[in-house]
């Protein structure tokens, strides 16, 4: 029998059922689809193993495995930065030793969604940087691409290397409460978190050895191999061996141990802007030899301050002249800048339809129901269903500026229906989905939370999925923000090569 939120009676698993006062004693089912567990309370075929060691694990050894990790991740430096936190910046990332798993058949499927949408919005971003067809066509508004402020008139007639604007994709995908995968949104400017999938990886290997190689578990460990070659890739033909340097706002980025993390595996050096210069639209890196080439840029700084003569002119992070160095061929830099403006929220509505016309095929993932606030009648409707929906604001990420309707004050609701009326444009709207859970531990108990997916996808002179991903984690109890500056953490993804129990 199931359990509801008010049920108290135990989950049943394919054993029998997991006593009251075990580690599953808590664990709820509600409406949102769960990871490990069917609706009837049955453990899923490939959650069979890690939900048998976690019922057999002796009192208080789960939470001890779970603090190991967490003074590993602050030994090593795995944090990221919280703004305007009052009682400290610096914070580990956190980290849930539960693993999600995923089984070979999903995630062959959302390979296939993954790189077919990332190929229409690099086509996307090649015609409204280029011919414009599909504002002209209509199928865009000409106003929402040409208005919207991460579209970079700058970008105009320049060819990227293999036409690919995107060359890091990290796409948030969740679970409906069928099941589906649905895509949440796309991150196409300077996507974070892979560092991360990395460094559970690491600390879930350790934690359940045995269960991980059972379950055949694929590598993630050769994302900054697969980087650095999608990277080289975008070099020019003549460059045999090119430099390729990783460029910071610095040290008190809130993803500055990212920059650096990736920085070492790679190989390549970490900068930032006072450590490059232009001279004949050529990019340098000072060094203790002299002066060297730059090649390629993987840029971690917002488009808005990468050089302060195209863009924001009181920038310290960027670089004077790199737009003409980029303009002139002379280097690479990925993302592209403008990039962003394939991600606007506004502009996923659209992405059926851009993936229908530019590839010709109908999208293997769905993306959620939306609304767009500029269009009367649908801010009408969004207006009149505050209480149902989330709204979001269409140029804000990291989980802030939206209101999510059901869990708002009816103040809260009309604050923001005075934005909405305010500027229309700058919103749209989206039915709350009851994101998937899984499972969690919760002060020594293991309990269901809302989490969703990040997987990280790279395109050059070829495209590669990464066999895992970010699993983000709403730790606070009913909560659907994962995003760790609102109260989110994470945990590993295992992709399995198999069916989870040994065999192919």
């Amino acid at each position: 029998m199931a359990r509801g939120a008010a049920d108290k009676s135990a989950v049943s698993g394919p054993g029998g059922v997991f006593p009251p006062d075990g580690p599953f004693g808590d664990y709820a089912l509600g409406r949102a689809y769960d990871e490990m567990f069917a609706a009837g309370g049955e453990v899923r075929p490939h959650y069979a193993s890690l939900a048998a060691r976690i019922d057999a694990a002796p009192s208080g050894q789960l939470e001890a495995l779970q603090a190991q990790v967490e003074n590993t991740f602050m030994t090593q430096g795995v944090t990221f930065t919280v703004y305007g936190h009052e009682d400290a910046t610096e914070k580990i990332i956190p980290t849930d030793i539960l693993p999600r798993i995923v089984p070979a058949a999903e995630w062959d499927r959302l390979e296939r969604g993954f790189k077919q949408r990332l190929e229409a919005i690099n086509l996307f971003l090649g015609d409204i940087y280029g011919r414009q067809q599909l504002m002209r066509d209509g199928l865009v508004p000409r106003e929402l691409i040409l208005g919207s402020p991460n579209y970079m008139r700058e970008m105009a007639g320049i060819e990227v290397p293999h036409g690919a604007y995107v060359n890091i994709c990290g796409t948030d995908v969740i679970r409906n409460e069928a099941g589906d995968y649905v895509v949440l949104e796309d991150n196409l400017r300077v996507p974070s978190g892979v560092s991360y999938m990395l460094a559970n990886r690491e600390a879930v290997k350790r934690t359940f050895p045995d269960i991980y190689r059972s379950a055949k578990v694929r590598p993630v460990e050769s994302y900054p191999d697969d980087l650095l070659h999608t990277l080289r890739s975008l070099a020019s033909e003549y460059q045999p061996d090119p430099q390729v340097v990783v460029l910071t706002p610095g040290v008190y980025n809130s993803a500055y141990f990212e920059h650096a993390f990736l920085a070492r595996l790679m190989g390549t050096p970490l900068v930032e802007g006072r450590d490059l210069m232009v001279h004949d639209n050529v990019v340098f890196v000072r060094t203790t030899s002299g002066l060297r080439r730059v090649d390629v840029i993987y840029r971690r700084v917002d488009d808005a301050f990468l050089d302060p003569l195209a863009f924001r002119p009181d920038s310290a992070l960027g670089v004077p002249g790199l737009m003409n160095a980029y303009r002139a061929g002379n280097v690479v830099i990925a993302n592209a800048p403008g990039a962003g403006v394939a991600d606007d929220k506004a502009v996923y509505a659209y992405t059926p339809q851009i993936i229908k016309t530019l590839l010709d095929q109908d999208p293997i993932l769905d993306i959620v129901e939306t609304f767009l606030c500029r269009e009367k009648s649908q801010c009408q409707h969004v207006l009149a269903n505050l209480d149902k929906l989330v709204v979001k604001a269409v140029g804000e990420s990291g989980g802030y500026g939206m209101l999510i309707g059901p869990h708002a004050s009816k103040a809260e609701r009309e604050a923001f229906a005075d934005k909405i009326k305010a500027d229309p444009d700058n919103y749209i709207a989206q039915p709350t989905i009851s994101l998937s859970t899984a499972p969690t531990l919760v002060n020594g108990r293991v309990e269901s939370r809302h989490v969703d997916l990040r997987p990280f996808i790279l395109c050059g002179a070829k495209t590669t999925l990464t066999p895992g991903a970010l699993t983000r984690v709403a730790l606070r109890k009913g909560s659907l923000v994962v995003n760790s500056s609102q109260g989110g953490g994470s945990k590993d993804t295992w992709v399995l090569s198999g069916d989870g129990r040994g065999r192919p």
